[in-house]
């Protein structure tokens, strides 16, 4: 006997379930997001929280001695390598690998292809930063962008999970409409991977910004003002990302009428993106690190 389809109400609760059942981050990379919070922080008060734990420390020494940064000489001391990265970096990194350990596994993936997911990530993330690089924002903050980038689908992993066919038919119903992916969902779920995503900023307590950008990437209209230029700037890379399918996280037929509105929210032209193209692709090479740290951390 079929069992008698869930209402939407009912799916919303069990995501909400899933969702509150996940694991937190962990007390070290909670303790490295308060500190770095903090305007007064240094290096060494960085340094202080991380070297407690080793699997962090070797995390930190492995992102600042590989191809990433490509430096001549192998980097030792922590607190070098904290110097070196800047705290924002070294921030950005706890957070990603934390995220990313905890949800970036194989059995995380029913519905999407694991490695196309990650590479569409990574695209998003590496073409975010380097918008950020030609919209003049400094170099510190611009980690800020890939990480955002990196991190916007993750609403899609426990739709994907918990809905598995579900969400199979979402991405069917997304093709055969040439439709965006987020409109299916609604459809097939009653809410999108955005929603989703902000329960998961929600449980995490992820900054402001993380949080609308989860929430309202694939509409950045409704981000605050504060945090509407990064939200901007990833939902740009994203279409740019599903525009040239570089890898998939299942939105083939993205909403082309906006490219015009997003390419002027973020104040640029359809040339400064293309013209990133090959530079992109190197990026994205280099930037596999950070799905390589993560998978050994999980």
């Amino acid at each position: 006997m079929p069992g008698i389809p869930l209402t939407n109400e009912q799916r919303f609760a069990l995501i909400q379930k899933y969702i509150e059942r996940m694991p937190s981050l962990s007390t070290t990379v909670t303790k490295v997001l308060e500190v770095c919070n903090r305007p007064s922080t240094s290096a060494n008060d960085l340094n202080r929280v991380i070297a407690l734990d080793p699997v962090l420390t070797g995390q930190v020494l492995k992102l600042i001695n590989s191809a990433y940064y490509s430096l001549p000489n192998q980097i030792s001391s922590l607190t070098r390598a904290i110097i070196m990265l800047g705290i924002n970096t070294v921030k950005n990194l706890a957070l990603s690998t934390a995220v990313l350990g905890s949800m970036g596994r194989q059995d995380s993936f029913r519905s999407l292809s694991m490695d196309a997911f990650w590479t569409h990530s990574l695209c998003v993330g590496v073409l975010a930063k380097a918008l950020a690089g030609l919209k003049g924002i400094p170099g510190m903050m611009q980690e800020e962008f890939f990480v955002a980038g990196l991190l916007h689908d993750l609403g899609k992993i426990p739709l994907n999970n918990c809905f598995a066919e579900e969400y199979r038919q979402a991405l069917e119903l997304s093709t055969i409409e040439q439709g965006s992916l987020p409109k299916a969902e609604e459809i097939l779920l009653g809410f999108d991977h955005g929603h989703a995503g902000k329960m998961i900023a929600d449980k995490w307590q992820l900054s402001q910004a993380l949080t609308e950008l989860l929430r309202f990437h694939h509409a950045p209209e409704n981000a605050s003002p504060n945090n509407r230029q990064l939200v901007s700037v990833v939902a740009l890379a994203n279409t740019y990302a599903n525009l040239f399918d570089v890898g998939s996280a299942g939105d083939r037929f993205p909403d082309t009428s906006r490219v015009d509105e997003l390419l002027l929210l973020v104040g640029l032209k359809w040339h400064d993106l293309s013209s990133l193209h090959t530079v992109v692709e190197q990026e994205i090479e280099k930037a596999q690190v950070f799905l390589q740290i993560a998978r050994e951390a999980a």
